[in-house]
């Protein structure tokens, strides 16, 4: 069961103007279950994405990196789930350009203006034949408040839907932002979540597609891990129609340009933590801050090494206060000038550690009273600085390891 999190309700997800979502049951897996996803863009729609650094990446990351480099105008994405098309050399390339140039046909537009993505089984043969025949019934579904449909079609081990909206006023317009993700194993984003999408109506500066999809998904996606392991087919765009009517934003430190940024970033991360409170097996959500570094960087090392950490995220499973694992991962990160007597570790309200030992007042009792939360803050001070990082995880579970030895039954 997912961590304090619900499907979304369809009628809380606002459409967006320009764009239209059909999904349909392909088989590309399984059969009776929806798995086909398009989504067609009015023209004149800019697309930004960051995508996977693992260099075993899936060949619809390659084509799209190379059909958003085309610039040609991207009128229409194309989602799969069941199968990653990762691991297929250039069979796989050529599969994926195949669903794109039939997915062209059915719309009238360039090849180069469909964006692939794939999801699912690592290293199998895509069966691009079913999806070119499931393309018409996706078609046919096309409609502009199908957020939440396609929010279940494109999950994999995900057990509930992830999507959400945002509205703001933009020189008395009204903005609106809608994004779906899916993600619950092999999450350590190195750059974004397995699959997300966030499509928003603002006038948007060409110039600013880049820096914003950068932003956002530095500050969400990018900052939370389940297992660690960065996915060959990580991939996050961000859609902008420029339908909303509003004079055009060109600069993130206007007034406008900040309210669509910070309503960008809350909503990814909105999309982000959906990802962790789903982890596969997870049972509690995790919050990791580091503060006083010296610079951000140094925090998020040392974040990451207690979100990595096996034993500790067994340890808040059993709700086992065995917090000197904690300290062990701080130890271990990276920072060879770390003075550890500098050290201040919290849980939740829970002074735990100070000047390099247990705190004084600390009592095992009161750790296991915030271990057995389903939310769960950890807190380091490094007394180093004035920089911090937030990392969000959760724990590990016998689940986890279930659900991955079953995962290709």
């Amino acid at each position: 069961m997912p961590v304090n999190l619900t499907a979304p309700r369809p009628q809380d997800l606002h459409p967006v103007p320009g764009v239209k979502l059909g999904v349909a049951m392909a088989g590309v897996r399984k059969a009776n279950r929806r798995d086909l996803t398009v989504v067609t863009l009015d023209e004149g729609t800019q697309v930004a994405g960051v995508f996977t650094r693992n260099r075993f990446c899936a060949a619809p990351v390659q084509l799209c990196r190379q059909h958003l480099a085309a610039n040609a105008g991207s009128r229409a994405i194309l989602i799969n789930t069941g199968n990653a098309n990762a691991g297929t050399g250039e069979d796989g390339l050529a599969r994926a350009m195949s669903t794109c140039a039939a997915l062209a046909r059915h719309l009238d537009v360039a090849p180069e203006q469909v964006l692939p993505f794939s999801t699912g089984v690592i290293m199998e043969t895509l069966p691009n034949d079913r999806i070119e025949a499931g393309l018409p019934a996706a078609l046919a579904d096309l409609g502009a408040d199908h957020w939440a449909a396609a929010a279940e079609a494109i999950m994999t081990t995900d057990t509930v839907p992830k999507a959400a909206s945002r509205q703001i006023r933009i020189g008395g317009q009204t903005v609106t932002l809608t994004g779906i993700s899916k993600g619950a194993g092999m999450i350590r984003p190195n750059m974004a979540t397995m699959l997300g999408f966030i499509a928003t109506d603002a006038v948007i500066a060409p110039a600013l597609m880049n820096p914003l999809v950068h932003e956002a998904a530095n500050r969400s996606f990018n900052r939370i891990t389940i297992d660690g392991d960065t996915s060959t087919n990580d991939s996050f765009l961000l859609i902008a129609t420029g339908q909303a009517g509003h004079d055009p934003i060109t600069r993130l430190d206007s007034a406008d340009g900040a309210a669509l940024r910070d309503a960008l970033i809350d909503l990814a991360q909105q999309l982000a933590q959906a990802i962790v409170r789903d982890g596969e097996g997870a049972t509690k959500f995790i919050t990791v801050q580091v503060e006083g570094g010296k610079t951000e960087a140094e925090c998020k090392q040392v974040a990451y090494a207690i979100a990595h950490s096996p034993l500790v995220k067994t340890a808040f499973f059993a709700s086992d206060p065995n917090l000197g694992r904690i300290l062990a991962a701080v130890g271990y990160a990276g920072i060879d000038d770390l003075d550890q007597t500098d050290i201040d570790l919290f849980l939740d309200d829970v002074h735990v550690a100070t000047e390099g030992g247990r705190h004084p007042d600390y009592r095992e009792e009161d750790g296991q009273r915030v271990m057995k939360r389903s939310e769960i803050t950890v807190r380091v001070d490094l007394h180093r600085g004035d920089e911090s990082a937030i990392v969000w995880t959760c724990d590990l579970s016998v689940d986890y390891v279930k659900i991955n030895a079953d995962y290709r039954s």
